[in-house]
């Protein structure tokens, strides 16, 4: 596995940029200096990550999701992850 996280992620499995192996191994997420963890899918070239907006959902009854624009600095949480 790679030493630092994909450029694009998101944790909706219908996403083309879901990855459940990624995801297992943790994926922290700092933006703009503040650690948030309610991250729904983020973009590091862009600049831009989505959160959940409240208990909102639309109606297919998915969260709704708020796009912020700000520095994403992804960091691996299970840093004790066995290297091959």
């Amino acid at each position: 596995m790679s030493d630092t996280p994909p450029d694009h992620l998101a944790s909706n499995p219908s996403s083309p940029h879901h990855d459940a192996s990624v995801l297992e191994r943790g994926v922290g997420i700092v933006f703009n200096g503040v650690e948030k963890t309610n991250v729904d899918e983020y973009c590091i070239s862009e600049g831009w990550i989505r959160v959940t907006a409240g208990k909102a959902v639309d109606r297919k009854g998915n969260p709704m999701t708020i796009k912020l624009q700000g520095v994403v600095e992804p960091y691996w949480r299970n840093d004790n992850a066995e290297e091959a």
